[in-house]
């Protein structure tokens, strides 16, 4: 009657045992328009360029090949990352014990038992000692799963791992960009030391004609104190920008793991190679691309399968332990004829009241998809935000560069004409300080909007899924 049980029960199991109570996946629709914002400040990217950041590989973006070796000098280095990729190790650990719930557990166990047996307890005459060895193999607590928690658990797991796979794949690419950015302000503050130290053996070099003209009785005092002061100025810029130097060194360190060479230290914003443009597409192609919200998407999937897990816990559950070996009273007869022993016992446990936990159980887990729900929407929302606002800054970027390139160029020149005329004594010198003063002021935002223009292709490189 054992054997039929179980067959009977062996049945059923294989044909529910591929039921699952889960709702239906259905993807949100993403709540974001399904075309880039027009305008004037949207411009499309340069000409020639057609591939998406997601079909560009990150060294065929970041084509300077010293960035590139501090790159992969990060890759292999830098914590955070290294600990994203044990958490994946982790978490697929978890899958693989998730799944192995799914099939029996088999033990072979064997055990001696020696124990005194008192006369007033027992039938016999006087006090014995009782003997027995047993070597037993089975399985205890398989859980049949007829109504698919088990296989919810696991694709709850499955989901959550493949999560831990694209947070992996977003940090990857977050620390690349984050990266490529403390490069390019490492870059663009040591141009902008070496046009401060130009500035200051300009101005060293005006004070000393200035004070000669002034010893001969041909320059006043304050044409004098006002030459100190771009003197002092220049001085001031020199000391800030060599301790950004050192703070912008210190932060490229921390992000590669380890210190990184001098020889792969750049050496001003125009030695860097010019990074590759990207072409924006679709949203609908760009944004789902994103590991950041692949990642929201999983843990979703995830929330959607604990629900079947909830509901199953409303049915009955079927729990099997069974054994087969051998025993006897002495060591040496185990395994002989007659010997054998076996034991079969089926549990069913039938739900009838628990004071409403597993309503509670099952309200929390709906609770819990529409919470990953609402944060998936989200993510998509904020991807979206930051490629509109990376766009944006591309079309207007170059505009500012071609009239900051014409501001430096018209200052240049003020500053020169005004030059000659103090020199020949039509102007003062407050003219010649003021034209200078402009024009470091000028190139400075040059190079402040280089290294913008650069960014900005890092940026979107980033938020457009590259890499």
């Amino acid at each position: 009657m054992n054997k039929y049980m179980f067959l009977l029960l062996a049945g059923i199991a294989a044909v529910l045992g591929g039921c699952s109570l889960a709702p239906k996946y259905v993807k949100p629709q993403a709540p974001v328009p399904a075309t880039w914002p027009t305008g004037a400040a949207y411009k499309p990217a340069a000409a020639g360029t057609t591939n998406q950041p997601a079909d560009i590989p990150w060294r065929e973006f970041y084509i300077d090949a010293k960035l590139q070796k501090v790159i992969e000098l990060a890759l292999a280095n830098n914590r955070d990352l290294r600990v994203a990729a044990l958490t994946i190790e982790k978490t697929r650990a978890m899958y693989r014990i998730q799944r192995a719930d799914l099939l029996p557990t088999v033990n072979a166990v064997g055990y001696g038992t020696r124990q005194q047996v008192f006369a007033n307890i027992a039938t016999f005459e006087e006090s014995v000692q009782v003997e027995y060895y047993t070597v037993n193999v089975g399985f205890s607590s398989y859980e049949l799963d007829l109504f698919g928690r088990l296989r919810s658990l696991k694709a709850r797991a499955l989901e959550q791992y493949l999560a831990t796979e694209q947070a992996r794949r977003s940090m990857q690419i977050s620390l690349m960009a984050e990266l490529a950015g403390v490069y390019l302000n490492l870059a663009a503050d040591r141009e902008r030391l070496r046009l401060a130290q130009d500035t200051l053996d300009s101005q060293e070099a005006t004070y000393e004609l200035i004070q000669r003209r002034f010893e001969l009785g041909d320059a006043s005092d304050l044409e004098l104190r006002q030459a100190q002061t771009r003197v002092d100025s220049a001085r001031v810029d020199i000391a800030k920008y060599t301790g950004q130097l050192a703070l912008d060194e210190n932060a490229l360190n921390l992000l590669a793991g380890s210190p990184v060479p001098a020889e792969l230290l750049p050496d001003e914003l125009g030695t860097i190679d010019i990074l590759k443009d990207v072409r924006a597409g679709m949203p609908s192609e760009v944004l789902q691309r994103r590991p950041d919200i692949r990642q929201a998407e999983n843990q979703l999937k995830a929330a959607n399968a604990n629900i079947g897990a909830a509901r199953a816990a409303f049915f009955p559950s079927i729990i099997l332990t069974g054994s087969y070996g051998t025993m006897d009273d002495q060591l040496s007869g185990l395994f002989k004829g007659g010997s054998a022993v076996w034991g079969f016992t089926p549990q069913i446990t039938l739900p009838i009241f628990d004071t409403g936990r597993n309503i509670a159980n099952l309200d929390a887990a709906k609770a819990d998809r529409d919470i990953y729900v609402a944060q998936y929407e989200k993510t998509i929302q904020t991807a979206f935000r930051e490629a509109v606002d990376a766009l944006a800054q591309r079309g207007t970027l170059l505009d500012q560069m071609e009239a900051q390139k014409s501001l430096v160029d018209a200052t240049a020149a003020s500053y020169w004409l005004s030059d000659v005329r103090y020199r020949n004594g039509i102007d003062s010198y407050l003219a010649v300080l003021d034209s200078q003063r402009s024009l470091y002021g000028a190139q400075q935002g040059l190079i402040s909007l280089r290294l913008a223009r650069l960014a900005n292709l890092v940026t979107l490189y980033k938020v457009l899924g590259g890499g």
